[in-house]
């Protein structure tokens, strides 16, 4: 077991400690079991919890009774059974999964999507069903209520298979290009996905409608403004904690914290490493967030990091599994064994491991950097080196990557066998290092390191340089660089073999080098500097002088670099001269060669002429290439200008219809307004008539009855014949009275006849006005689809002038590039 606490919290590793190579016998296992206290005291929380080469996924039962992991290979999976704390079975499969889910309480219920677009339905005595999916998968979720198996992908469908009914249903259409992870709330069902473009899309399943989205990749830009990201923000996980939080992971490392009912995140977390998150889990007012190489537990109130769990160089993450109302979780990662962390701070230890609490505090220990503690790795060429190169193919290796891995005992035995004094030069070395160190001389001398010489040479150079100049600013840039040999940190590169820099390897050569060369007259020059100190004071012994007496002497000045070029030409032209027969043989061996590098270079003078030629060809056959796509542009530019034209006068067009449709629609406002006022006067005339003739009629009944009264009364009255003529006259004058009325009463039925007849012909005009707005409507109709039309036929042109554009550029660059 494995104790850190890094930011002061503990976290054990139950994974970590000696390992047994899998090729063991049960019986030496046995006896390893009984001997070695070091593996007799490991914790194994659960035996055989591991792959057998990489672990790609794993997951607790929603009963906490069972631990199901994944992985290669062949591809598997296996059930262990937390009671027990042991296997319980294992199953291949044909593919490796890609994820998984449990169904059920228990381990009876499993489903499994696989990278070959398969989904297989295992039960708890073995695999029900497999059926396969359109497009390969990525994530998929079971929503319980209407026991739907919803799956994402490399597709912009949500793929629902109904498990009840055992069929597949219409999916859901995404905006997105493809799909990556999904979410299912536990509390109100919404469903959210994850797409490549940086989109959150939220579904109702009960609607079957898509009913918000969040634009998560413009949240990430706007939040990193210092930070530069690598690649764009898609979705990679997704998780929601109770009704309202959701958790959002990005492939460019950060974290996003949404409350479900806002557009802007609450908190926005960045990793640093720009890895892709792998999962997001929520742990009361924690998140768990998981890369490939770091798993982070932070506050997600504040952000502050509460712990991490770190993989190495030795593996990447996988796979997060944290078991609810615990401070345990399972990684899957890339090796053998499913790791396992305790985190006492985080949690209790679950109920079926309770015995975690007091095994914590008393078996901290460290883990050994070795795959095996008792074997050593070593490669072929090592072997060889040994001299155990026969021993491959036996017993006593066993072959692993690269190499083979051999007993530690066996390899100390041939080590020591192959170089016997090598322990003996070992000690000497440290023994000239440490006297070297502790030896003080009363003139410390500039001397060259064993170890970089042409490096200290520069920065000696550099040192000389800052001490002549006048400039403070090249002084201290200067300074700065040739303090690194006096700097204590950077020793090793002037003492250690190792740092030898190669200055013949291809890497620099190609890379951009750090060491500038020195002149060659440069490099003499300081070498007889740092001779004529270390050889002064030998001189200065000789002659009896001590080295304190330094100040007394003065320095012999050097020669003049113009002398030193004349002596060493007189000497080379002497040696010329010599009649020497080493210089025959070496004018007869520079001249071979000289023709070799002569033949060389004719052959590779044809070779480019060759190439030129070929050049000049593809740079003709370019430029008519690109002739022909000028013309072309040419003839579009035309085309475009027409269309351009056209456009531009079908709008007027439009225009003047739209606005000739206005006034119509105006002035048929205008006719409805009189219409509906004539109407109005129309029914008011015809109350006035009505009540008029009742009146009429009723006057004329009260007025005969009143005159037959006055008459009879008259007649009866009447004494003599004249007067009852007179009343007969009264009584026609009654008639012609009445006779008066009745044409009153005509002209009012003429002039309301009249009134009627205006009405029709108002409504014979409004039905016309009305066609005639139909019509508009409909050139208006037919216009709008022609502008559409126009459209379309614009946007195509417009595509195929990129397209030509871009066929136009690739012309130039390959012309540019041949050129």
């Amino acid at each position: 077991m494995q104790v850190s606490d890094p930011n002061n919290v503990k976290i054990y590793n139950l994974s970590a400690g000696k390992s047994l190579p899998e090729w063991l016998s049960e019986r030496k296992r046995r006896k390893l079991l009984k001997t070695n206290v070091d593996i007799r005291r490991r914790i194994e929380l659960i035996q055989d919890f591991e792959m057998p080469g990489v672990s790609t996924s794993v997951r607790v039962s929603p009963d906490g009774q069972y631990v199901l992991a994944t992985g290669i290979y062949k591809p598997r999976v296996r059930c262990y059974e937390t009671d027990n704390l042991s296997m319980k079975f294992e199953r291949c499969f044909d593919s490796e999964v890609v994820t998984f889910e449990v169904l059920s309480e228990d381990y009876s219920k499993v489903v499994f999507l696989q990278c070959d677009r398969y989904v297989e339905f295992h039960s708890g005595s073995g695999r029900y069903y497999r059926l396969r999916i359109p497009k390969f998968g990525r994530d998929m979720k079971y929503h319980a209520p209407s026991t739907d198996l919803f799956l994402v992908g490399a597709t912009s469908d949500i793929y629902r298979l109904n498990l009840e009914r055992g069929q597949f249903l219409q999916p859901f259409l995404s905006q997105g290009s493809e799909l990556n992870s999904i979410a299912i709330n536990p509390v109100h069902q919404l469903i959210c996905v994850g797409t490549l473009e940086g989109k959150v899309e939220a579904w109702d399943p009960r609607m079957k409608l898509k009913i918000g989205t969040l634009d998560c990749a413009f949240n990430c830009i706007s939040n990193e403004r210092d930070t530069v990201l690598e690649g764009f923000p898609s979705i990679t996980a997704l998780n929601f904690q109770g009704p309202l939080t959701l958790g959002v992971g990005t492939h460019t490392g950060q974290i996003l914290l949404y409350d479900i009912r806002a557009d802007r995140p609450l908190r926005v977390k960045d990793h640093m490493y720009g890895l892709p998150i792998r999962d997001v889990r929520f742990h009361e007012n924690h998140v768990l967030s998981m890369d490939s190489s770091v798993v982070k537990i932070w506050n997600k109130n504040d952000g502050s990091l509460f712990t991490c769990i770190e993989s190495g160089e030795q593996t990447q993450f996988n796979n997060l599994c944290h078991i609810p109302d615990s401070g345990m979780m399972f990684i899957a990662n890339e090796n053998k064994k499913v790791l396992t962390y305790y985190i006492p701070s985080l949690g209790p230890a679950p109920k079926w491991c309770g015995f975690l609490d007091n095994l914590t505090e008393e078996l901290e220990e460290n883990i050994m950097d070795n795959v095996y503690d008792d074997y050593k790795f070593v490669t072929r060429q090592e072997l060889e080196d040994l001299g155990l190169g026969h021993l491959i193919g036996t017993t006593l290796l066993r072959a692993y990557m690269h190499g083979f891995f051999m007993d530690v005992r066996l390899y100390r035995k041939a080590k020591s066998v192959s170089a016997p004094f090598e322990f003996e030069e070992f000690k000497k070395k440290k023994i000239r290092e440490k006297i070297e160190q502790e030896r003080t001389r009363g003139v410390q001398l500039n001397k060259l390191p064993q170890v970089n010489q042409e490096l200290a040479l520069k920065l000696m150079d550099e040192k000389q340089k800052a001490a002549e100049t006048d400039s403070k600013k090249k002084k201290k840039k200067l300074q700065i660089s040739a303090n690194l040999l006096e700097d204590a940190r950077f020793q090793g590169l002037f003492q250690n073999p190792d740092f030898q820099v190669d200055t013949t390897a291809e890497e620099y050569r190609l890379l951009t080098p750090v060491l500038t060369r020195l002149d060659k007259q440069r490099q003499k020059q300081l070498r007889k500097q740092l001779a004529a100190q270390e050889l002064r004071p030998v001189k200065e012994e000789r002659e009896g002088k001590a080295s304190s007496d330094e100040s007394s002497e003065e320095e012999e000045e050097e020669e003049d670099e113009d002398g030193q070029m004349k002596e060493e030409v007189n000497y080379t032209t002497e040696y010329l001269k010599a009649d020497n027969p080493l210089m025959a043989k070496f004018q007869a061996t520079l001249k071979q060669h000289l023709l070799a590098e002569i033949s060389k270079l004719n052959d590779e003078i044809i070779e480019a002429e060759r190439q030129f030629e070929t050049d000049q060809a593809e740079t003709r056959t370019a430029e008519l290439e690109l002739d022909r796509v000028l013309k072309l542009k040419d003839g579009s530019d035309k085309k475009i200008e027409d269309l351009k034209e056209e456009l531009n006068r079908m709008k007027k067009d439009g225009e003047t219809r739209r606005e000739k449709h206005e006034k119509a629609k105006q002035l048929c406002g205008e006719e409805k307004e009189k219409l509906d006022e004539m109407e109005k006067n129309y029914q008011c005339l015809l109350l006035r008539t009505e009540n008029l003739s009742r009146t009429a009629a009723e006057l004329e009944a009260l007025e005969s009855k009143r005159q037959s009264e006055l008459s009879i009364a008259r007649i009866e009255s009447a004494k003599s014949a004249k007067e009852i003529e007179n009343l007969l006259s009264n009584d026609v004058k009654q008639d012609i009275l009445s006779l008066m009325i009745n044409r009153e009463i005509n002209k009012l039925e003429r002039c309301l006849a009249e009134c009627e007849d205006q009405q029709k012909a108002k409504h014979e005009e409004t039905r016309t006005m009305a066609g005639n707005l139909a019509d508009a409507r409909a050139d208006l109709t037919s216009m709008q689809k022609e502008n559409k039309k126009i459209d379309e036929a614009w946007n195509k042109i417009v595509a195929s002038i990129n397209v030509k554009q871009r066929e136009y550029l690739d012309v130039q660059e390959d012309v540019r590039y041949i050129n």
